[in-house]
């Protein structure tokens, strides 16, 4: 699945599908999200409740 990044205030934002939302079990509006790079290689996961802080 190819997306494009848009500008966003200072930065730029990449629009995930509502499906990618679903299949990871994020709430967007209470759960948080990790993003780490490896080898070029952007992945992002849902941070558990109980690796926050």
């Amino acid at each position: 699945m190819e997306r494009k990044l848009f500008r966003a205030g200072n930065g730029w934002s990449l629009f995930l599908p509502k499906v990618i939302i679903e299949l990871l079990k994020i709430d967007p509006e209470k759960d948080t999200v990790e993003m780490q790079i490896e080898n070029d290689i952007l992945k992002v996961k849902k941070v558990s409740k109980n690796e926050e802080n």
